[in-house]
């Protein structure tokens, strides 16, 4: 096989980043770091990972592949497989050849008798382009084909190691939105990335019809499920039968009158009750999700997600999948920011894309309603993170092997293979009951036994975030995956700026600082004495004269500070995207004065003060202000 120059270079730089991860914070130290997961082989582009475990106990995985970027000519199906949980893979094929049509976008199912099923769009007609709008198609024609035509399958009865010779076409009917298509539905633009499933003997397979090209690339969209009723029965699959979910000609959309025309990615969950639960992503800068209640027939009204607390999810235009797990709970990817596509924004194609690092994780449980089970979301934790802010993970999967879990995620170039810390997990699932104080990691844990102020303690001392690689040659520096936390409980009287609630500053400005700002929030001030970070709660939080609870939460691995406000993480309410904010990541610590100045400058009074040594999980944080509720 010939290797261009292209792929030649792509190697080596793999190799780079494999030997690289040995060092600073990727040696075992964080295992949300992409870089600590393992490499699925591809080629050059890599695109959606999805994984089943066959029945010879290998895991299969397919992965949409290429030499060029995503959506050039030879974009095709592979697989391959696994036997030691994605760390090394044997029997690569082609699903689909690199010299033929564009085959895009596969998703898998196994039968109840191990015969695997592979979903994709394929280009069976060599179609070379289809009208979309201009501007920014140029003579209204758009080159990329990847996203229409004819959406087909294979199948193995030997576990991923050959596929069918046969490709199937399964057909999709025709909604309102495909009759309104340039070519009223005779050619049809859908694309998949939802997880295939069985329910009561049939298959079942999200499709995401499009209606058109142009800003933003899909111009509108919305969800189709595919079902067959005897897809695993008839011996030949080519005689299976297919409907197109749901009924009527109106398929998955954004809530009625408040969303906008983008309804994608459709991730189909089955409850314990046999209800399908579906979330999908907008470019409204909230997922939308809906219930159905016989089978994927019709569907409640679409709505935004809501955590359990009732606060509206935010997410951008990114894939965001809930996966049911073998234990009958949930967990849902997202990344946790209200990213939009707005129309009158010079950036506008590309905005509503951004964003996808980190990735963050809600765990979900069952509840009872009148009209049968729901899911209830806990607020999130970070999953997996780069260093490179611009770097953009998406189209996961989730396998459990031997009782642990793991994703796979790719940024179109390279795609892993991640086990995730179990405690994570346990916590974000426990986090409703959790009502326990975190204990450990505390280097600092101080109580008010009078109204007076200011105090003065021992500063408790807090790890370095970057320092220097006494192993490299040139001695440079290295980020450490380091972090701490500061856990208080106070009450203001008014919410003037500028009330030092505690400061461990020299004279230079080196250290840590709270204090409120004139926007009535409370900010935190990261200083080594060359570099300053800093970042806020979100405005509307603090209330004069009522006792509040607040963590601070300082993550040197994505370097990141999250604020945790009576329970609540800050997601940026209405006044901005963001929440969270990112830290310098040259600060190399907050090392300063000797003593901790606690009320310095305070209308109100501070009950309790903890620090950690570490970043404490949002569940944690959780569980402390639950804990002091509880108290009180």
């Amino acid at each position: 096989m010939q290797i261009t120059l292209r792929q030649l270079v792509r190697q080596a730089s793999v190799l780079v980043m494999i030997l690289g991860s040995f060092k600073g914070h990727l040696n075992g130290q964080d295992t949300r770091h992409i870089k600590s997961g393992t490499i699925i082989p591809d080629e050059t582009y890599s695109d959606q990972p999805y994984i089943v475990k066959t029945n010879d106990g290998a895991w299969l995985c397919v992965l949409t592949t290429g030499t060029g970027h995503e959506g050039a000519s030879g974009q095709h199906i592979i697989s391959e497989r696994s036997f030691d949980q994605g760390k090394t893979w044997v029997d690569k094929r082609d699903v689909e050849p690199g010299d033929g049509p564009e085959a895009s976008y596969a998703v898998l199912l196994k039968a109840p008798s191990g015969r695997i099923f592979v979903f994709y769009n394929h280009n069976t007609d060599n179609t070379r382009a289809v009208k979309g709008d201009n501007p920014p198609y140029k003579d209204g024609l758009v080159k990329r084909v990847d996203s229409q035509g004819h959406f087909v399958f294979k199948y193995s009865d030997d576990h991923g190691k050959t596929w069918s010779d046969k490709r199937v076409d399964i057909p999709i009917r025709n909604f309102e939105i495909d009759r309104k298509n340039p070519y009223q539905g005779k050619i049809q633009y859908f694309w998949n990335v939802g997880r295939a499933f069985a329910y009561n003997e049939s298959a079942y397979v999200p499709v995401h019809k499009v209606g058109g090209f142009g800003e933003g690339f899909f111009t509108s969209s919305e969800g189709a499920i595919l079902q067959s009723p005897d897809l695993f029965k008839v011996q030949d699959p080519a005689q299976a039968k297919w409907t197109t979910l749901p009924d009527g000609d109106i398929g998955l959309r954004t809530p009625p009158s408040v969303g906008g025309p983008i309804a994608e990615e459709q991730s189909v969950s089955v409850l314990s009750d046999g209800s399908f639960y579906c979330v999908y992503r907008t470019i409204d800068g909230h997922p939308a999700y809906t219930y159905s209640r016989d089978g994927g027939h019709t569907w409640d009204a679409p709505q935004y997600l809501r955590y359990a607390n009732g606060r509206l999810v935010k997410h951008p235009r990114a894939a965001n999948f809930a996966w049911k797990c073998e234990n009958g709970k949930f967990l849902y990817w997202f990344h946790n920011h209200g990213g939009r596509f707005i129309r009158e924004h010079p950036n506008r194609r590309s905005m509503a894309y951004e964003d996808r690092n980190p990735a963050w994780v809600l765990g979900g449980i069952e509840a009872d309603s009148p009209k049968g089970k729901i899911i209830r979301w806990t607020q999130p934790e970070i999953l997996l993170y780069d260093d490179d802010p611009l770097i953009r993970m998406s189209y996961p999967d989730l396998i459990e092997d031997k009782g642990a879990y793991y994703v796979t995620e790719t940024q179109k170039d390279i795609a892993r293979v991640h086990k995730l810390d179990e405690t994570l997990l346990t916590q974000l699932w426990n986090q409703f009951d959790n009502q326990a104080k975190a204990q450990t990691g505390i280097v600092l844990n101080w109580s008010n036994k009078n109204g007076n102020f200011p105090k003065s303690v021992a500063a408790p001392v807090l790890p370095e975030f970057y320092k220097r690689d006494t192993q490299r040659l040139d001695q440079g520096g290295m980020n450490v995956a380091n972090g701490f936390t500061i856990d208080m409980a106070f009450t203001l009287r008014d919410l003037s700026g500028n009330q030092l609630m505690a400061d461990t500053r020299t004279p230079d400005g080196k250290g840590w600082l709270l204090r409120t700002t004139d926007k009535k929030t409370l900010e935190i001030v990261l200083n080594d004495g060359r570099t300053q970070s800093v970042w806020a709660c979100d405005e509307g939080l603090l209330k004069a004269n009522q006792k509040q609870y607040v963590s601070i939460i300082v993550d040197g691995g994505p370097k990141i500070i999250a604020f945790v406000v009576d329970g609540v993480l800050n997601d940026g309410g209405d006044t901005r995207q963001f929440g969270w904010g990112r830290f310098n990541p040259q600060l190399k610590s907050v090392a300063g004065a000797p003593t901790l100045q606690i009320g310095t400058k305070l209308n109100g009074s501070i009950q309790q003060l903890t620090v950690y040594d570490r970043a404490i999980r949002v569940s944690e944080a959780i569980g402390n202000y639950n804990a002091y509720q509880k108290n009180q």
